[in-house]
């Protein structure tokens, strides 16, 4: 796989945490819910604890996409290693993969550290970059 299957699969990744958090914010397994679901949302009902986490794990992934994606371009503009670029986008989303998991379940400390490992993807990425820009 390349760098770029990887922003596209978390780009698919982002997109299913926010439908996610949606259904479960709107209840849209139930009639109610998806009347919910299907109008305005001017009467969304208050997030379970389980929704407001999915929500904030969804809209952190949005704030970590646009990072992904920045970082990917700037490598590619600068020729850096494909291979370490794809690296760093794999190890970023396969622990955005566990990080949605971890963070709905509630497991707060696990989530933080594995927010981490896809910050050291995102690093690898920059790195191989700024390796390329400096030389």
């Amino acid at each position: 796989m390349t760098d770029l299957t990887y922003l596209v699969y978390s780009a698919v990744l982002t997109w299913f945490m926010l439908v996610t958090a949606s259904i479960l914010r709107s209840r849209g397994w139930t009639p109610p819910g998806l009347v919910v679901a299907f109008g305005n949302r001017d009467n969304v009902p208050e997030p379970s604890p389980l929704a407001a986490r999915a929500d904030r794990a969804a809209k952190n992934m949005l704030e970590n996409l646009v990072l992904l994606a920045a970082l990917i371009a700037a490598a590619r503009f600068s020729g850096a290693s494909t291979e370490r670029v794809t690296q760093g986008a794999a190890l970023f989303f396969w622990a955005r993969v566990a990080y949605f998991g971890v963070y709905v379940a509630g497991l707060a400390y696990v989530r933080t550290a594995i927010w981490g490992v896809s910050v050291a993807g995102l690093v690898l990425i920059a790195a191989a970059t700024l390796a390329t820009s400096a030389a």
